[in-house]
C-alpha cells in the first residue's frame, strides 16, 4: 500500500487473534503496522507480530525493491510492535535502531541485547534525515508505555502516532460502525489512564501540519484530521461524547434487570436521546466501559452480594476507577432481600471520583420490584436528566 509517493505500508492482519492483550475481544481482527519510508537513506518503521516475521520480512524486501534499509525506528516496544527487531537485525546488520533510552533497556530485557553498537537514541524534538525526508521525534511517555516515542515527517506531513489513534479490527474487514465505536473501546480499555498524557502529546503536535495519520493498529487517517485529534482530546479531557444515558446493571434472580428495563423505557419515554444498557455478566465489559465514558450520565444496578457488591460490578467500577472515570452524574440502584448494602458500597468505591455528582438518593429494592420502587424509578430518571 502507498502511502504518499516515498511511504508504504507494510502491516499485516491477523485474523487467528480471539483476545487482544489476553483480554479484549477482536471479533473483526487485528492490524499490526509497520511502514517504510524510501529516500536516499531508508527508514522503517516498527515491525509487527511475532507469528507474522516471515511474512512481514517479505512485505519489507517487496517494498525496498533491491535497496538495503538504513535504520530501523522502534517507537514502541509491546510485542506486537517489537517481536521482529532480532530477525531484522540479523537480516540488515549495517541497519542502525532508533529508539528511545528506555526502549532500549526494554530491548535488553526482552531480547537480552540493546545493539550498542549500532544504535541512536534519540529524545524530544531530535531530528533525523533521510534526505528530502526529515523525520522529529517526540517523546509520549504512557501513550501508554513509558518509552513511546512518535514521529513527523515533514516533507510528506505524516504523523505516526504509534499506538494513538489505533483501533481494533483487521484492515481487511470492513467495520460498519466506522473508525469511532473500536477506537473508543481500544482508547478507554488500553491508553484511558493516561489521559494527562495525552493531552501533553496533543499539545505538542498541535503546531504541526498534519495530513496523514499512521497509527500501530487500524486504519490510516488521511481525511478529516481534526476529526480524530478532536476527538482524542474530548477522551483525553474525560469529557462528554454523546448525550444520553448508560445504565449498567448486574442481575440475580432478575428483578434488578426488570427495574433496569422499566427505568430505560422511562427514560426514552422523558426524551433521552441514547440509553445504553449493559449486562456486566454476560455483555463484553470492555464496551459497557466504552459507554460510560462515552455518556455524561451513568447508572449502576446491582444486588447486594456477600455485604458487597456482585463481583461483576465491583470489576466494572474498578476498571472505570483505575481510568480515572470523572466528570460524570451517577445514580444508584440496590437490591437486598434483608440487608441492601451495594448502593454504599458503590458510593464508596465512587468517591474518589473528581467532578463526580453522585445522586443523594439511591433506589433501594427489597427482592421484588413494588409501586414505590416504580415511583422511586421515574424520581431516578428526572433527577439524572435534570
Amino acid at each position: 500500500m502507498e502511502i504518499t509517493k516515498d511511504i508504504r505500508y507494510i502491516g499485516v492482519n491477523d485474523h487467528e487473534l480471539d483476545l487482544f492483550e489476553g483480554m479484549y475481544e477482536v471479533p473483526n481482527g487485528m492490524a499490526y503496522h509497520s511502514y517504510v519510508i524510501l529516500d536516499e537513506k531508508t527508514a522503517v518503521l516498527d515491525s509487527v507480530e511475532a507469528r507474522f516475521g516471515d511474512e512481514w520480512l517479505e512485505r519489507l524486501e517487496e517494498a525496498l525493491e533491491g535497496r538495503t534499509p538504513d535504520y530501523l525506528i522502534v517507537q514502541h516496544m509491546e510485542p506486537d510492535h517489537s517481536a521482529n527487531i532480532g530477525a531484522f537485525m540479523e537480516k540488515y546488520p549495517e541497519a542502525t535502531v532508533v529508539a528511545s533510552a528506555k526502549a532500549f533497556d526494554m530491548m535488553r530485557q526482552f531480547f537480552g541485547k540493546d545493539y550498542a553498537d549500532r544504535r541512536l537514541i534519540v529524545k524530544e524534538k531530535d531530528t533525523l534525515s533521510l534526505g528530502a525526508h526529515t523525520l522529529t521525534f517526540f517523546a509520549a511517555p504512557m501513550v501508554h508505555w513509558p518509552e513511546v516515542i512518535m514521529t513527523y515527517d515533514s516533507t510528506d506531513k505524516v504523523f505516526f502516532s504509534a499506538d494513538a489513534f489505533g483501533k481494533f479490527g483487521a484492515l481487511d474487514v470492513e467495520d460498519p460502525e466506522g473508525w469511532a465505536c473500536e477506537a473508543r473501546r481500544y482508547y478507554f480499555g488500553i491508553v484511558g489512564k493516561y489521559g494527562v498524557q495525552v493531552q501533553a502529546l496533543l499539545k505538542k503536535i498541535a503546531p504541526l501540519e498534519i495530513n496523514v495519520i499512521c497509527p500501530l493498529h487500524g486504519p490510516i487517517l488521511d481525511e478529516n484530521i481534526s476529526y480524530y485529534i478532536d476527538t482524542y482530546n474530548t477522551w483525553s479531557s474525560y469529557g462528554v461524547e454523546s448525550e444520553g444515558v448508560c445504565i449498567c446493571y448486574t442481575s440475580v434472580y432478575g428483578h434488578t434487570a426488570e427495574a433496569v428495563k422499566q427505568l430505560a423505557a422511562i427514560l426514552e419515554k422523558k426524551g433521552c436521546p441514547k440509553v445504553a444498557v449493559s449486562d456486566l455478566a454476560r455483555d463484553d465489559m470492555a464496551e459497557a466501559v466504552e459507554d460510560a465514558f462515552r455518556y455524561g450520565k451513568i447508572i449502576l444496578a446491582t444486588t447486594t452480594y456477600n455485604n458487597d457488591i456482585f463481583p461483576f460490578m465491583r470489576t466494572f467500577i474498578e476498571s472505570l476507577t483505575e481510568r480515572n472515570f470523572q466528570n460524570r452524574r451517577i445514580g444508584l440502584i440496590e437490591n437486598g432481600t434483608w440487608a441492601p448494602a451495594a448502593a454504599k458500597v458503590m458510593r464508596g468505591l465512587l468517591e474518589g471520583c473528581k467532578n463526580t455528582e453522585i445522586l443523594e438518593q439511591a433506589v433501594t429494592i427489597r427482592s421484588a420490584l413494588t409501586d414505590e420502587n416504580k415511583a422511586q424509578l421515574e424520581a431516578l430518571a428526572d433527577a439524572i436528566l435534570a
